[in-house]
């Protein structure tokens, strides 16, 4: 077995095991959310909050690829370097946090969940996400999390590649602008040269996911399209929740 490999796999039997309990307990039904969009949507904190407010598992997906960019840069593996590169996938491990998000990022016997947010990992990301090899090797692992149900799971290509069959499929969308500002204010950020390159790095990096050949960003034909500019935290979590529920009728009227 790979390193890092059976510490996800423990994680996860023991998630879905706790999944499987609320269940049978009557809490809810147990689907399978996916949502996709760009850097820097909210896709992550918008989805942990719909999940918190279900008693749902989250994944953010793209930390597993942040993982092994921040791993990869660490010890200089180039992103054309396939043969070195596949094998970090099996190095890294999301570790759940006391209310069952897989959010925290452990790499090299540590933990380098802060590590893997930075900069230097936001401009490198996207070159070694589109590795085709790479990517394979991390699609059974994202749908092996899926297996059991009640989880949200976010990403880029959850709905179109990883989770075609989601029981519900969202697409958060904004402006390149309201996305480097919001990426800003996380960073706290005052200067205007680095906000200046927040914004060029999300462009750049909008373009590559985008036309990548392999699981490029798309928007899935049967996703609720939730566009955010201008919205506050809350009522994007309300529109998503909303989107949720209007699938969950759809279902029990089917």
């Amino acid at each position: 077995m790979r390193p890092g490999h059976g510490i996800l796999r423990a994680v996860t039997r023991d998630l879905s095991a706790n999944h499987r309990s609320d269940q049978a307990a009557g809490s809810r039904n147990a689907l399978v959310i996916a949502i996709d969009g760009p850097s820097s949507s909210g896709k992550s904190t918008v989805g942990a909050e719909a999940a918190r407010r279900l008693r749902y598992r989250f994944c953010d997906t793209g930390l597993l690829y942040r993982a092994v960019a921040w791993l990869a840069l660490d010890r200089g593996v180039a992103p054309a370097d396939v043969a070195g590169l596949v094998p970090l996938a099996g190095e890294v491990a999301l570790v759940a946090d006391s209310r069952g998000r897989l959010r925290h990022i452990h790499a090299d016997g540590r933990d380098v969940t802060r590590q893997v947010r930075g900069a230097a990992v936001d401009r490198a990301v996207s070159a070694y996400a589109k590795v085709p090899e790479l990517r394979a090797a991390l699609v059974t692992r994202q749908r092996d999390m899926a297996a059991a149900g009640g989880i949200i799971m976010a990403g880029r290509d959850i709905g179109t590649v990883i989770l075609p069959n989601a029981d519900v499929k969202i697409y958060l969308n904004a402006s390149a602008e309201e996305r480097a500002r919001r990426r800003a204010v996380q960073r706290r950020t005052t200067d205007e040269t680095e906000a200046g390159q927040i914004l060029e790095d999300l462009r750049r990096r909008d373009s590559i996911d985008s036309n990548r050949e392999t699981a490029p960003l798309r928007t899935a034909p049967d996703a609720f399209i939730i566009n955010t500019d201008g919205n506050s935290f809350d009522q994007t979590v309300a529109a998503v929740m909303g989107a949720i529920a209007e699938a969950q009728d759809g279902s029990r009227g089917a």
